[in-house]
């Protein structure tokens, strides 16, 4: 109920302006690096302009890039061990804030209605939020297509996630194969796109020959979606080295001796998701994703055109 969100990248702007206007700010067991503080605008540097009370484990970390008002060198975990016993003051001022940063977040990870294509991955968003069970692990590596899960999924346990840190394309198919080799009685499914896919997805391979059970959704837009948005946007129809030529990726499943289909249409996700889930080997659902569903937000076309009026 306290939770207002995540600070990376694609953030939400209520929660951009609760960081900028906040007096405080206890950053625990983090750095604040270049993707959390948003190439580093949120806060001055050295001086934040905030109190600052920076919790590290590291010490090298502590005065780094931010001076702190209080550095503690400490875990996460010890950290809150030691202050468990402590009751926060009452305040009016503070009154309804954590619902109101709740709300916002809630809002911002609604799925959207539409977007274009016959494939509406906003329904498919919440049709896996109705479906999966708490302990699901979901893995990804990088792409636009990685958006559908950090803003419209809400993860609601610990540890049910794993994914790069420093964007490595082709990280979810290998990570999904060791989740569900560590739990096997889990849900594990593995976003990846059609680019990200092939960086590493001869590891299905390994998924089937240890009996890894997964679910692999390739988001298929026929492109390395992230880097097409930056063409667009800098170099508005000048697209260079983002077209790709993919396979069936249905049928690459099926000749490695796992369950593989093709979504094309919304209504097709959920009995397909299904017949994977029961068919006790490895899958793939080939999902065709429209090339102008780039982002949730804003199409190719929306893109390429805001490039031409810069």
């Amino acid at each position: 109920p306290n939770y207002a969100g995540d600070i990376g990248l694609g953030i939400n702007p209520k929660l951009v302006a609760l960081v900028k206007d906040a007096d405080v700010i206890l950053l625990l067991g983090g750095r604040f690096s270049e993707v959390p503080s948003q190439s580093y605008g949120l806060l001055g540097i050295p001086e934040t302009g905030k109190t600052l009370i920076h919790v590290h484990p590291g010490a090298e970390e502590l005065g780094r890039v931010y001076n702190p008002d209080l550095a503690i060198n400490a875990t996460p975990g010890g950290f809150l061990d030691a202050v468990a016993g402590l009751e926060a003051p009452a305040s009016p001022a503070w009154a309804g804030r954590a619902e109101t940063a709740h709300a916002a977040y809630t809002a911002w990870s609604e799925p959207p209605a539409t977007i274009p294509g016959d494939v509406q991955m906003g329904a498919v968003m919440s049709w896996l939020r109705d479906t999966l069970p708490d302990d699901a692990i979901l893995t990804n590596g990088a792409g636009n297509y990685a958006t559908w899960i950090h803003r419209f999924w809400r993860f609601r346990r610990f540890a049910t996630q794993a994914a790069p840190v420093c964007g490595s394309m082709g990280y979810g198919l290998p990570a999904a194969v060791a989740a569900k080799l560590l739990h096997p009685e889990r849900d594990v499914v593995c976003f990846a796109g059609d680019g990200c896919f092939q960086m590493t997805g001869l590891e299905f391979g390994t998924a089937v020959q240890e009996g890894a059970n997964l679910i692999v959704l390739v988001i298929d837009n026929g492109m390395y979606g992230t880097i097409r948005m930056h063409q667009e946007r800098d170099y508005p129809g000048r697209v260079s080295g983002t077209a790709l030529t993919n396979p069936d990726f249905a049928a690459l499943a099926r000749a490695y001796g796992g369950h593989g289909e093709t979504v094309e249409r919304t209504e097709e996700f959920a009995p397909a998701f299904e017949r994977a889930r029961a068919a006790g080997r490895p899958a793939i659902l080939h999902v065709k994703l429209d090339p102008e569903a780039l982002t949730p937000n804003r199409s190719l076309s929306d893109i390429r055109a805001a490039g031409r009026q810069r």
